[in-house]
């Protein structure tokens, strides 16, 4: 096992590697921007190096000074985490180049999955199955032959996409020869990449992703699914292990399915394969080839810790894993708690937290940037913490997650905490009968939201005012005497 570990990344993810790095005995050193410096994931680091200011693009993406990092404090693996460098082939070539080991695929496999086009056409020559569409488009008039050998309507989707950026939805011949040019010069500016593609559009679909977990032996096991499907503008913001929809011959074949993608690209290390699913079909979507955000559901029913599996396997340990025995056991719900102002079209809402008091009780855990009130920065990803809830059964996990969120207390900023507790409420939610449309078409979870709001004020109110809250309290004692 390595000495020392250098964490590439910030937040709530920097300080669950240097919790999984904290158990296995191993040493870290966290990289922090200015305006992280007295940040949780810093504090709590054995070491820590300041690599820049503020913006990302200055610090968090600066391959060489944390390659600088790295070298000075005698780190022998980087972590990245997920986000910033964490898919980014360049930086995996540069730990190698440096004798330090990448906690993650090598840039090949990296290279294998990172384009659509060529990923999908690798995983049908495997078998696996993908959602009828073209292989990378020329012109308008190829996308028109195209689209009428798939049938509409069609998805224009960017080959070096990711999160829905310039994906586009064409009914007709009419919308595809007015959408593919925006859709391609979209794809240009957000990745330098302008080639495009087509899939069918498929009815009322749900995001399922398969977690993997591959050693550098040829051992590849897969830990079953996470629903992902509860999204907004294609970012997911609740996801839930194992899927209410999914049964054990389904999860045995998507599993199945998941493994051969990652070993048809020499995989190694923790990732995630995503399908598409809808009326009992399943479609390759995409592979994540890092840690994801929503990873603590599948830890919580399959009773693994990714990042530790990821750190032995990093350091060349078999895996010990067995896919005979690993089967899930009850029902884990995610919610990621975002500083954001869901009545104004989710419009992110940085700035001071004045006061933070976190949900406990059996089956809670909060993952989170923060352990006391503090800054949530504008230069960064509006997401404060993931609270995570485990139950026996589904409905006993969306009962602990309604009582954790009514005990999670934030003030200061604008969350989205109450809009949770709208969606644990609706009935398409409890009864598991929901695709990624949910969130658009469900307005009315707004006004649900604002009256959880108005229920939660009287808590709320303790923990603005403590000081008001302790004379009330002292108050009432001495009248009781």
């Amino acid at each position: 096992m390595f000495k020392k570990v250098l964490v590439a990344n910030r937040g709530e993810i920097a300080l669950r590697v240097i919790r999984g790095c904290r158990d296995l005995g191993v040493a870290t050193v966290a990289v922090h921007s200015e305006a992280d410096r007295t940040a949780a994931f810093v504090l709590l680091a054995d070491e820590a190096v300041e690599i820049g200011p503020a913006p990302s693009a200055q610090s968090y993406l600066v391959i060489d000074r944390i390659i600088d990092a790295a070298r000075s404090t005698g780190a022998e693996a980087i972590h990245p985490g997920y986000g910033f460098l964490s898919e980014n082939q360049q930086f995996a070539r540069a730990c190698a180049d440096n004798g330090i080991v990448f906690i993650g695929p090598s840039p090949e496999a990296m290279a294998a999955m990172g384009e659509k086009v060529p990923a999908r056409q690798r995983m049908r020559d495997s078998g696996v199955p993908i959602v009828p569409g073209s292989d990378a488009l020329e012109d308008v008039e190829s996308a028109v032959a195209a689209a009428t050998a798939v049938g509409y309507p069609v998805l224009i989707k960017a080959s070096a996409g990711g999160g829905g950026i310039g994906m586009r939805v064409a009914q007709d011949e009419k919308e595809l020869r007015e959408s593919l040019p925006a859709a391609q010069s979209t794809a240009q500016r957000a990745f330098g990449n302008a080639t495009v593609f087509l899939e069918r559009y498929v009815d009322s679909p749900r995001h399922i992703e398969i977690q993997v977990l591959a050693d550098t032996r040829g051992n590849i096991v897969h830990l079953g699914e996470r629903e992902c499907s509860i999204q907004r503008r294609h970012q997911k913001i609740l996801e839930e292990a194992p899927s209410p929809t999914i049964d054990a011959t389904t999860r045995a074949r998507m599993g199945e399915a998941a493994v051969t993608a990652a070993r048809a690209v020499g995989y190694v290390n923790a990732g995630t394969v995503e399908f598409i699913y809808s009326n009992g079909e399943f479609f390759f979507l995409e592979m994540n080839t890092r840690l994801q955000v929503e990873h603590p559901v599948t830890e919580l029913v399959y009773g693994v810790d990714l990042v530790v599996e990821q750190l032995r396997i990093a350091a060349g340990e078999e895996l010990q894993l067995r896919q005979e025995d690993l089967v899930p056991r009850g029902h884990a719900i995610e919610c990621r708690v975002n500083a954001e102002r869901y009545a104004k079209n989710f419009m992110p809402s940085p700035g001071q937290v004045t006061g933070y008091r976190e949900p406990s009780g059996p089956g809670v855990r909060v993952d989170s940037s923060l352990a006391a009130p503090g800054m949530v920065s504008p230069s960064y990803d509006p997401m404060i913490a993931k609270l995570i809830v485990w139950g026996p059964t589904r409905e006993l996990a969306t009962a602990r997650m309604r009582r954790a969120l009514l005990e999670y207390a934030i003030t200061g900023i604008s969350t989205n905490i109450c809009y949770h507790l709208a969606i644990l409420d609706d009935p398409d939610f409890i009864s598991g009968n929901y695709t990624t449309h949910f969130i658009e078409g469900h307005p009315e979870l707004i006004a649900a939201a604002e009256a959880w709001e108005e229920r939660k004020q009287p808590f709320l109110r303790v923990l603005r005012d403590p000081a008001r809250a302790a004379a009330i309290a002292a108050a009432i004692v001495a009248v009781g005497s």
